[in-house]
């Protein structure tokens, strides 16, 4: 480069100006899976698609995750490395960088944020703090339990303990500073001050200034002094955004321990908030944040709307308004706030109502002292039910049953018809837990060599990580071994195999679902019968439970099912519905020479399957049947999933 050139260079460093865009490479890069998590520990497959620029090659690719090299692929595409994504709850950081021959490098990046995990837990057990009065207004201190009388949406509620005592308190001074405080801030800061001094050894204190918006916040402290300077800080500027401020630090709050109060000092004016009173009263409200609002008469005064809204905050949320008149009042004012953010009784309660809805339940508190006043709370939300999150294990083919890889982009997902928004997409790698159920029926017996080698074959083209069990059915269903990664123990099983009997088809698929609900992951059904569910003779079932109990039971756990049926004398349309309904494929041989080949597609249809996951729209847990349907944006392309699933009950 000149010498001009390089001084120029230098000169715009100097002033802060960009350094000149460079080119945008010409390898384009884009990790298709995994994008989000389904929350089971295990190996899934990186995946990358690589596109370089007309007329040039890519070198290699390299995959790290959290900055450690997991692989480099040098011949592709597929470009793709196995990782172990051993603790889903915690943040990974994948990263796909293409190398092309020229030197050119294309990056693509996926953060796969920890999996959120919804624990499903009761109402337990709820705190109402209370003040109690005499007719004086003075507090009533001495009551015990049987003083008192408590209802939740008006049912009564026994009391499981009341105690006054001091629990750690956050005072939360939420201070008008906008323009229309001039006049008065230097009393409000002296009076906001004051606080501190009644603060307990566990009680802290956040100063939150407001305008438009909320301004820095100091604290949470109980240190005297940065209160003090915190405060005295405080300038009047601007306009004012009461009710979006108010709202802004309950969401701030929600995480802070032991009882909160926001001690609101303001004129009462709001020209610029954009949420109306109603929605500041309900997010206090659901942070379970008692207010104290005191009046402040500014420039022009409290507007008769700002009084009211002030009051109806205080009265909504258990705390109390003052409208001193004077500036020299403010000291009195925080005195009687503090005793009476302070001298509360603690009643805690275990509601006969125990659902998790999320709805706003009524508190009404009572003394049996006709004479006495109760102020407390008015109520409580109920926990939400966590959200409804279903995954779904799938496969696409051609027309001709040739598997095709897809990605996020090219799937809808409709649940109950309506469009669902992809969360999770990831290949699906991780071991499956699979039951082989044999039918050993005395119509096998012409069959049974092809039958115990085809089987063979299937047992030993598992992966080493899969577990398997079986089972057999003639007159009755029979587990031949319990789960295991132990393929001698299972040749072993199938070595027995003896063709007599009936065909107990039902009760072998009921017991298989049985036997993999205890495991959780990826799990497989496959069913080999050369017939219908019946009787030795032939002239009655042979199974104790029914058609719809079986598919019933399939259709409600997360089991993949894989018929095989074998000749002419089986049922291909029930076959085919414990397919599709689970999201396998079946197959019907014509000769028992044909086993082996249907047992490898099984095994091939296993390693070339998919999981996505989202967040139903229908947040009700409800314990209904949800039809949901992936689609593809392409014509051509046959997916075999699921056809839905029950929402949860809790």
């Amino acid at each position: 480069m000149p010498r001009a050139a390089l001084l120029l260079a230098a000169a715009a460093l100097a002033l802060g100006a960009a350094p000149a865009p460079r080119a945008a490479s010409t390898i384009s890069v884009r990790i298709t899976s995994p994008l989000g998590r389904t929350g089971t520990p295990g190996t899934i497959r990186i995946v990358a698609q690589v596109r370089p620029a007309k007329g040039q090659t890519v070198a290699e690719v390299r995959f790290s995750v959290d900055g450690k090299l997991q692989g480099t692929v040098t011949a592709g595409p597929p470009y793709s490395v196995e990782w172990t994504d051993s603790n889903p709850f915690e943040r990974r950081v994948i990263v796909a960088e293409a190398e092309g021959a020229d030197g050119e490098v294309g990056r693509d990046e996926v953060v796969l944020q920890p999996y959120e995990l919804n624990e499903i837990t009761e109402v337990t057990s709820v705190l109402v703090d209370a003040a109690v009065y005499d007719k004086t207004g003075r507090p009533v201190r001495g009551l015990e339990a049987a003083d008192f009388v408590l209802q939740e949406d008006h049912k009564l509620q026994k009391p499981d303990m009341v105690a006054q005592e001091a629990i750690p308190t956050t005072f939360a001074v939420l201070v008008d500073s906008s323009h229309s405080m001039w006049r008065n801030l230097d009393f409000v800061q002296a009076a906001a001050g004051r606080l501190a001094a009644y603060l307990r050894p566990r009680d802290r204190v956040v100063v939150a200034p407001f305008a438009l918006g909320l301004e820095a916040l100091t604290g949470p402290t109980n240190d005297r002094q940065t209160i003090a300077e915190a405060v005295r800080a405080i300038t009047a500027e601007g306009g004012t955004a009461l009710r979006d401020s108010l709202i802004e630090l309950a969401d701030r709050l929600s995480n802070t321990p032991g009882r909160r109060v926001i001690v609101l000092i303001t004129d009462g004016y709001d020209e610029n908030s954009k949420s109306s009173l109603a929605d500041a009263i309900a997010a206090v409200k659901k942070q379970g944040i008692t207010v104290y609002c005191v009046g402040i008469g500014g420039v022009a005064g409290i507007s008769m709307k700002g009084h009211d809204e002030l009051k109806e905050m205080a009265e909504a949320t258990g705390g109390k308004w003052f409208f001193p008149r004077r500036p020299d009042e403010l000291p009195y004012v925080y005195d009687d706030l503090a005793s009476d953010a302070q001298m509360r009784y603690l009643i805690s309660y275990t509601p006969t109502n125990q659902r998790r809805d999320g709805t706003w339940r009524a508190i009404d508190v009572f003394t049996r002292e006709a004479g006495y006043s109760v102020k407390a709370r008015p109520g409580y939300f109920a926990p939400t039910p966590p959200p409804v999150r279903p995954t779904l294990e799938f496969t696409a083919m051609d027309p001709n049953s040739q598997f095709l890889d897809v990605t996020r982009d090219d799937l809808i997902v409709l649940e109950d018809g309506v469009p669902q928004k992809i969360e999770t997409f990831q290949e699906a790698t991780t071991p499956v837990t699979i039951v082989l159920a044999l039918d050993q029926s005395g119509s096998m017996a012409k069959s049974a060599d092809k039958v115990v080698e085809a089987a063979n074959g299937f047992v030993q083209a598992l992966r080493p990580e899969d577990w398997l069990g079986v089972i057999t059915l003639a007159d009755k269903s029979m587990v031949a071994h319990g789960m295991t990664q132990d393929r001698q123990s299972t040749l072993q099983a199938i070595a027995a195999y003896k063709a007599e009997g009936g065909t107990a088809l039902y009760d072998a698929l009921c017991d298989s679902v049985l036997m993999l609900k205890q495991y959780k992951g990826r799990k497989a059904i496959v069913v080999l019968t050369d017939g219908r569910d019946e009787n030795n003779p032939g002239t009655a079932p042979g199974s104790v439970r029914t058609w719809e109990q079986a598919i019933g039971l399939v259709r409600e756990s997360e089991v993949t099912v894989f018929p095989v049926g074998l000749g002419t004398k089986i049922d291909p349309q029930r076959l085919t519905e414990l397919a599709e309904v689970s999201g396998g494929q079946a197959f019907f041989p014509a000769d028992p020479s044909e086993l082996a080949q249907q047992y490898s597609r099984i095994v091939d249809n296993l390693g070339h399957r998919y999981i996505i996951g989202y967040t139903s729209t229908n947040s009700r847990r409800d314990g209904k049947w949800r039809k949901v349907e992936i689609r593809t944006k392409s014509a051509g392309i046959v997916i075999h999933s699921r056809q839905g699933y029950f929402a949860p009950e809790r």
